[in-house]
């Protein structure tokens, strides 16, 4: 039996997923929260969300559904009105499987946080006078704030400007993301074991890696450790079994480390992230330019859900700017190495699309990092009904 429900689809940074407002939706005894799973059972949302994006796919395309057959592109946003004192909107992110009929809430999306703001103002959610604006908003995944600021005309998120968002063809209007308080997002702090760079042993080897939760739990790994230069494509490294192998491995035996699970094969699907990195050098986009070694900090390649992003997250670029701000992690010892860099708040992320800039703020006094930023575009791209198979 078809049912039609009530949703938005929406870009969001480099991303794009089907946004809900709670109220359209089963009510859950508790949506998903922090800690080590979802709190309660999200099974009624589940159903509704595999069958709205076309999962599972043994294709991988999601034809039969609204996902576009990779991470970044088979994702929702439950988004409602907050109660909570100070804040605006409660949203909770959903990460579905492409082949699977699973859906993730390990971890929130930075990406798709953009989008938030504008399908709320076009909901109807919540109502907002033309200006600039900050909406404060509540993650229920990771029970965590985040200040959308972002500009309203004639009652909706402004699309058109002149910022240019890397890995989306065009221009948009720039919405800020800044998370006040990003250390220890789903683990006990921003350095979940205590050390800022520690050995795990992958097949027999022994892996320096920094392991950091800062909006977003991230194990770093320097390229050549896992046979890999750190410049190649996507697809290259998705097609390197023996590459994405040690990084599966790594990945799970890190969230151990890290308390998110007890053990590797119960690790989460969406954290930790793995990011593969290597000091800045002449690197070839997608869209077939030249990255110059002078024009980034440093080289990264993120692992999302067993795919290489073909940029990177939004969450997972504020965590490495944060590393960068901490004595001792793999990024850090990248850029006071770089002849090309200079150490400060932002940092240039060479992705396969281009340049991503994010900030990160130290406090010498807490040894922390107190805020992390960024910015993103997004545009509500349809509004309607979707159908959901029961």
């Amino acid at each position: 039996m078809t049912h039609w429900i009530d949703a938005a689809f929406v870009r969001g940074g480099t991303s794009k997923g089907l946004y809900f407002r709670a109220d359209a939706l089963p009510t859950l005894d508790s949506v998903p929260g922090p800690g080590p799973g979802p709190d309660g059972t999200t099974s009624a949302w589940d159903a509704i969300f595999c069958s709205a994006l076309g999962s599972p796919d043994a294709f991988g395309r999601q034809l039969d559904g609204m996902g576009g057959g990779i991470s970044s592109l088979s994702k929702v946003m439950v988004v409602s009105a907050s109660d909570r004192e100070g804040v605006d909107l409660d949203y909770t992110f959903g990460q579905v499987d492409v082949a699977e009929a699973a859906v993730d809430y390990s971890g929130n999306c930075g990406n798709l946080s953009s989008g938030v703001v504008p399908f709320a103002l076009i909901a109807e959610i919540i109502s907002a006078a033309d200006g600039w604006h900050v909406f404060r908003l509540f993650n229920t995944n990771t029970g965590k704030l985040v200040d959308v600021g972002l500009t309203v005309v004639d009652g909706q998120a402004s699309v058109a400007g002149d910022f240019e968002l890397t890995g989306v063809s065009g221009t948009g209007a720039p919405i800020e993301l800044i998370y006040p308080d990003p250390a220890g997002s789903r683990t006990s702090g921003l350095l979940p074991t205590g050390v800022s760079s520690e050995s795990i042993d992958v097949d027999g080897a022994m892996f320096d890696v920094s392991m950091v939760d800062a909006s977003l739990p991230v194990v770093i790994v320097p390229a050549a450790a896992i046979g890999l230069n750190g410049d190649e494509s996507p697809e290259s490294i998705d097609a390197n079994r023996h590459s994405t192998l040690m990084i599966e491995e790594l990945r799970r035996k890190a969230a151990v480390r890290m308390g998110l699970c007890e053990s590797p094969e119960t690790a989460p699907q969406v954290v930790p992230k793995v990011a593969v990195v290597t000091s800045p050098e002449p690197t070839t986009l997608l869209d077939g330019t030249t990255l110059a070694a002078a024009d980034s900090d440093v080289v990264v390649r993120m692992i999302s859900m067993g795919q290489t992003h073909k940029a990177v997250p939004g969450t997972g670029a504020m965590c490495l700017a944060a590393a960068a701000q901490i004595s001792g992690t793999i990024v850090y010892g990248i850029i006071h190495r770089s002849e090309h860099s200079v150490p400060g708040p932002e940092v240039r992320l060479g992705t396969p699309s281009g340049v991503v800039t994010a900030s990160a703020v130290w406090d010498e006094a807490q040894k922390t990092v107190t805020a992390a930023s960024l910015f993103r575009t997004a545009r509500v791209l349809m509004r309607g009904q979707v159908a959901v198979e029961s």
